[in-house]
């Protein structure tokens, strides 16, 4: 049986990212690596409202952060088991996107980017005067995760694997919903709300449901990152988050499966590659992202897969160019 050249690539990823903590013991770059996994898992969530139904939401950063605080005060406070506090954490996060999306997606266009956006500073002042979460002192003493089994999460490379689990668990998701129906009918959505009504879609019902999932990733995210810091402080609401959130998305492609992940790889790694330049790596930093996406307004993967379309297409026009020729040829 011939296999796809995809499943191949994919296969060699996949080991190489497995083995990579094996191979390369040094932690700062484990360490890196689990942001970009934590990091991409909220940024998936972001594609699932803006990318897939083309609502542009600026709340994802209170979202992930609703899931931090959730776990951390739960398990800090209320002495939940971790893993249950980790469970009603990602719920509690989507119960309230629930309340906030049956208001927020009765706006569209740019009013629902304006209050999203509103949404998202009213969760960073709650938790910054908040005495429950701590205010500006923030939240300390996170627990590790409770052990599952014989499987521990005490060290480095157990938090690298721990971490990976979810971002595949995630990719995984992420697949079926984008190859189902349901993916389709997001697509539908955002490429016309009024054709969308027309085929009988629930319009409403379907942006809820992706604006849900879209915040059940994000707090499943921040609950991760609470784990693993195990401080947190109520900058992680901070706007400022949702625009480098968007930008993680922007820059891989925007609505496509592979952008997120590929988008949070190169910003993370770029950024952490320029801290030697201090306040001044965003005169470098600034620029290629500048570049980047007047070169490739659809990201780095929104524009290969142009590309190969282009391509494909040529090929076709070649090939049915050469039937054509080969059928004139056998007329004469």
């Amino acid at each position: 049986m011939k296999i796809d050249k995809k499943v191949w690539l994919y296969g060699i990823l996949l080991a190489a990212v497995i083995l990579f903590p094996l191979i390369i013991t040094n932690q700062y770059y484990m360490q890196v690596l689990i942001l970009v996994f934590i990091w991409s898992i909220a940024v998936y969530g972001l594609n699932t409202i803006t990318g897939l139904t083309g609502q542009l939401s600026l709340a994802h950063a209170g979202f992930f952060a609703i899931g931090a605080y959730g776990l951390g005060l739960l398990t800090v406070k209320g002495e939940i088991p971790f893993w249950l506090a980790f469970i009603v954490a990602i719920i509690l996060t989507a119960i309230i996107s629930l309340g906030i999306g049956l208001i927020a997606l009765r706006t569209k266009s740019h009013f629902f980017a304006i209050y999203t956006m509103s949404v998202g500073f009213m969760i960073y002042l709650i938790i910054y005067k908040s005495n429950l979460t701590g205010g500006v002192r923030g939240l300390i003493g996170i627990p590790n995760p409770s052990p599952i089994g014989p499987l521990r999460f005490e060290s480095m490379i157990s938090y690298y694997y721990l971490m990976l689990f979810f971002l595949i668990l995630t990719i995984f998701v992420m697949y079926r919903i984008v190859h189902s129906l349901l993916g389709k009918t997001f697509v539908a959505i955002r490429n016309s709300e009024e054709l969308a009504q027309t085929l009988g879609i629930s319009v409403m019902k379907n942006k809820l449901l992706a604006f849900v999932l879209s915040a059940a990733f994000a707090g499943m995210a921040g609950a991760l990152y609470a784990s693993h810091v195990r401080f947190i402080g109520p900058q992680m609401a901070d706007i400022h988050v949702a625009f480098e959130l968007l930008l993680y998305l922007l820059v891989g492609g925007i609505g496509t499966l592979a952008g997120p992940i590929i988008g949070t790889l190169i910003v993370v790694v770029l950024t952490q590659m320029l801290q030697f330049l201090e306040e001044f790596r965003m005169l470098v930093f600034g620029p290629i992202v500048v570049l980047l996406i007047l070169f490739y307004p659809r990201g780095i993967v929104g524009g290969y897969l142009m590309w190969k379309a282009k391509r494909n297409r040529k090929m076709d026009v070649g090939v049915t160019k050469s039937k054509e020729g080969d059928a004139r040829a056998i007329n004469d």
